[in-house]
């Protein structure tokens, strides 16, 4: 298994109906973005290359590859308003998303996350933040291995089978 990621400059139609599909699969969309409700939850999103132009305003993003394979995408953006800990500047906010059922399960997450770190420590910032479901046990787990400490949560922040859960905030220092 080769992994390999690269950064996306410019959005290609492959990339944007890899995005699109992750972001209707009902498996994954859970994981991914907060809902305020089961409507909302069961709602469709289509995302274009102009709105990924406009994301990578605010956005660095890159691609994860496994073999020949796109099965993820990951992020980070600098100093976000939804930080839990708005004190320290200089924070990257991260995401990752391991789209296609193949990547999962397989240490992806974890070396593409080992790379982003890296990235993110070569542009001089040392704190990283990020929010994880509480349902979400197994990138919590990832996140624990990886040196992430819980540091607050978000009571009743996202909807899922009928009801409503905390977002946990987690840190790490580089």
């Amino acid at each position: 298994m080769n992994i390999y990621i690269t950064k996306l400059i410019e959005p290609t139609e492959i990339f944007v109906e890899a995005l699109n599909r992750w972001e209707n699969d009902p498996a994954i969309v859970p994981l991914t973005r907060p809902h305020k409700n089961k409507a909302e939850l069961e709602s469709k999103r289509q995302i274009t290359s102009e709105d990924l132009m406009a994301r990578l305003e605010f956005h660095k993003i890159y691609l994860i590859h496994m073999d020949d394979q796109l099965v993820g995408e990951m992020n980070y953006m600098v100093d976000p308003p939804h930080l839990f800990n708005r004190k320290e500047q200089g924070t990257a906010w991260i995401g990752i998303t391991i789209g296609e059922s193949e990547g999962r399960g397989k240490g992806v997450g974890y070396q593409a996350l080992g790379y982003l770190e890296n990235e993110i420590k070569k542009q001089g910032l040392r704190r990283i933040e990020l929010g994880v479901f509480e349902y979400n046990d197994q990138a919590k787990r990832l996140y624990k291995k990886l040196g992430y400490q819980e540091i607050g949560r978000i009571e009743e922040f996202t909807y899922w089978k009928d009801r409503m859960w905390s977002d946990i905030r987690m840190e790490k220092y580089l």
